[in-house]
This record gives C-alpha cells, structure tokens and sequence, in this order.
C-alpha cells in the first residue's frame, strides 16, 4: 500500500477511533462499552503494528482534547499504544484462513486479560485509590460477554472486507512488464 493510502486510510480510522470512544460509548466510573476496538483492529490488520500504535495514541490524545471525560492518565495513553501494536502485530498482511482465526483470538484474549483486566484495572485503582480486587471483579464479568461478541464481529467485518482490500488497498503486482513482452513480436525459428 503507497504512503497516500496508508495515510488516507490512518486519518479515516482515526477519525472512526475519536468518534466510536468519545462520542458512542457508555461509560461509567469503572466500565466503558465501546466499539473502539473495531478501528483498533482494522488499523492493526491493514496497517501493521506502528501504525495502529500511532493512531491509538493520537486518538487517545485528541480525544481528550476534543471531549475529556475526566483527567488525563497517561496509563491510558500506553494502553491505546499497545493495543494498536499487539493487533498489528498478530493480524497485519496476514490471510483470513484459519491461522487467522486463531490470531485473532489471541490477540483479543491478550489485550482483554493484559490490557482491559490487567493495565486498565491498575490504573483505576491508582487514580480511584481503590483496591484492585474489588474493582477488577465486575470487570471480569464485562470482558467475559465483550471477548465472543468482538471476536464474532471482527471476523465477519474482515472476512466481508477482505476481498475489496486486496483488490484496492493491496499492492498488486506490476503485469506492465509481462504486457509489454507479450506485445512484442515472435522471433522467427
């Protein structure tokens, strides 16, 4: 993909990134139901893994420019990044066959245990002063009916995208070299 469709592409997923988090989200003190992690994954999954660690740090700042709901914690910041990073890690340039199923499903159940469970539930203890059991139990419960319902869904948006990006975004080979040789004439034996 050139630098023009990488870029274009980044803002439009960043832009889907600030809008799904500030503006279509529930939040509460403790939990927030989101689909953040669809532009999350597509930016993973298109992009690669810098990319997707660019745009999930970027969407977390401009978001709390644009609509803060709260303080600033830069704990959240290093969850956007490694979000961004672990799904372009796992998915980047890779084939939707069953290898891909199963990327998938350990990138999601990574970034719910380590980040959603583990990083995001440290730092509201931190900025909360509250013990990290206590907070962390409903938040088991949330991450439990969120993981199938990601996972389901990201399956069938890549699996319907798959085809128009390798057709549009996707380097395709350059054929301008084997038209030109088919052009030429035959020699003569």
């Amino acid at each position: 993909m050139n630098r023009t469709k990488q870029l274009a592409l980044a803002g439009l997923l960043l832009a889907v990134l600030i809008l799904f988090e500030r503006f279509i989200a529930i939040d509460t003190q403790l939990l927030r139901v989101s689909f953040a992690y669809v532009p999350y994954i597509l930016a993973g999954w298109l992009l690669g893994p810098v990319w997707a660690a660019i745009i999930g740090v970027t969407g977390d700042l401009l978001g709390m420019l644009l609509m803060p709901k709260g303080s600033f914690f830069a704990g959240f910041t290093l969850n956007a990044l490694l979000t961004g990073a672990i799904y372009g890690l796992f998915l980047h340039n890779k084939p939707v066959d069953k290898m891909f199923v199963i990327r998938l499903l350990a990138a999601l159940l990574i970034v719910h245990a380590g980040i959603h469970l583990g990083l995001t539930t440290l730092w509201l203890s931190i900025m909360y002063h509250k013990a990290f059991i206590a907070i962390i139990i409903g938040r088991i419960l949330a991450n439990i009916i969120e993981l199938p319902i990601e996972f389901a869904s990201m399956f069938f948006i890549i699996s319907f995208l798959e085809k128009p990006v390798h057709l549009h975004l996707r380097e395709q080979p350059d054929n301008s070299a084997n038209a030109e040789q088919d052009d030429a004439p035959a020699s003569e034996s």
